[in-house]
């Protein structure tokens, strides 16, 4: 019986990325390189979120591939125990916005439909959200993910845990990345309740 549902995830999420790979809704689709579904484990408890492919990852067709995808793997492993196999990774937009900008409010209404979607097959018990986009999208909240930070949000019977973008600690360094081990250990702590 699971194998069943695993494999009807597996077929559902792949003919939502052939509807992916032709979507000219928004103007990023004239730029891209390569449309960054998503991937991971279709059943799995556990989804991140991020905002948008960078060069690196519309380059590949493959979110968090670049310096962000390794401090990811690195906390997932640290302090989750997990590697990409165990989740799904998937972001707001699908293509990459010019020059690694921000996503524009459009360009997050023309993607809103495959998120959704994505949710719906995979039907996580945890969504950690990385960045303001990603968490705002997910919590339908207009403040920023300082301010959101540190709590674990239970929304449609699921659990979210909003934390910085791995690129943001990047840049931020040592306590950003402090904070964002918490968040993980938040997510753990979801992941377990039940």
């Amino acid at each position: 019986m699971t194998e069943d549902i695993k494999d009807d995830s597996v077929v559902l999420l792949k003919k939502l990325e052939q509807i992916a790979m032709e979507c000219r809704k928004c103007r990023l689709a004239s730029s891209r390189t390569n449309v960054v579904f998503g991937v991971g484990n279709p059943e799995a408890n556990l989804l991140f979120i991020g905002e948008g492919p960078g060069r690196d990852e519309d380059l590949k067709g493959e979110p968090f591939v670049g310096r962000s995808g390794k401090l990811l793997d690195r906390l997932c492993e640290e302090e989750l125990g997990m590697t990409r196999k165990d989740f799904y990774i998937a972001n707001v937009v699908k293509c990459r916005p010019p020059d690694n900008r921000d996503p524009l409010d459009d360009e997050i209404q023309a993607c809103r439909g495959f998120l959704e979607k994505q949710i719906e097959i995979i039907n996580p018990k945890v969504i950690v959200a990385l960045g303001n986009y990603s968490t705002r999208f997910v919590l339908n909240k207009t403040e920023g993910i300082k301010a959101l930070r540190g709590k674990i949000y239970s929304i449609n019977e699921r659990y979210v845990v909003p934390t910085y973008h791995p690129a943001a600690a990047l840049r931020a360094g040592a306590t950003v990345v402090a904070q964002m081990r918490a968040d993980f250990i938040r997510a753990k702590m979801a992941l377990c309740n039940n």
